[in-house]
């Protein structure tokens, strides 16, 4: 019996579905417009958003295209289901590596900027500053892991973070979401904490994680 091995990175899964709906919504109060698919559709993939955009019959606006000559351009929050507008198109999981107790005085991360205030239970989670997260989210935002919200704590790491489970049930190989369509306040979280936009905090990730594309 063949087995596939527990996934040990995160990555990001972008709807061709969401993507559509949501430029069908644009094509709606406006037909002469373009979408700006530069920078890889911010970490969409640039491929993907020109096809769709091709079947709803919209333009492009792509690398290299003359800027004086471009169209009126789609709000790209509304192309990607950002910032309550529209459905998110881009959803950031990732694997749990391993959990383990943590007991109340103990600390996690670099410098310990977090101490567990009574025992409790942690989870180790791929996915760190190298693929795009971005530091300033420990200790503020939140993951969903098996459908619960799980707090971000201590300092994120190159490739890992971890989560405090609070009574949380896990194991190494379930699934986190940090943020996507099962809940759009997760990547406004990341955006409070950091000051940058939904967009930029998207585009961070979608650049720097593998990419698989679903219905």
């Amino acid at each position: 019996m063949n087995v596939e091995p527990i996934r040990s990175e995160a990555m990001v899964r972008v709807s061709r579905g969401a993507l559509r709906e949501n430029i069908a919504s644009i094509l709606r109060g406006a037909t002469d417009i373009a979408i700006d698919v530069r920078r890889d559709a911010c970490g969409h993939g640039a491929d993907l958003v020109a096809g769709v955009a091709h079947e709803l019959g919209i333009r492009i606006f792509a690398e290299g295209d003359d800027p004086h000559g471009a169209r009126s351009l789609a709000p790209l929050d509304a192309v990607y289901g950002l910032t309550g507008r529209g459905v998110p198109a881009m959803t950031l999981v990732a694997p749990v590596l391993s959990t383990k107790p943590l007991l109340q005085g103990e600390g996690v991360s670099y410098g310990y900027r977090f101490t567990a205030e009574r025992d409790t239970r942690i989870a180790l989670v791929s996915g760190g500053y190298a693929q795009g997260l971005v530091r300033a989210i420990g200790g503020t935002a939140e993951v969903l892991l098996n459908g619960a919200r799980c707090r971000i704590v201590g300092r994120v790491a190159m490739d890992v973070h971890v989560v405090d489970l609070e009574g949380a049930e896990a194991a190494a190989g379930d699934e986190a979401t940090l943020f996507g369509a099962a809940d759009s306040q997760l990547l406004a979280a990341w955006a409070h904490a950091t000051g940058m936009t939904e967009l930029e905090l998207a585009a961070c990730v979608g650049l720097g994680v593998e990419r698989e594309v679903v219905a």
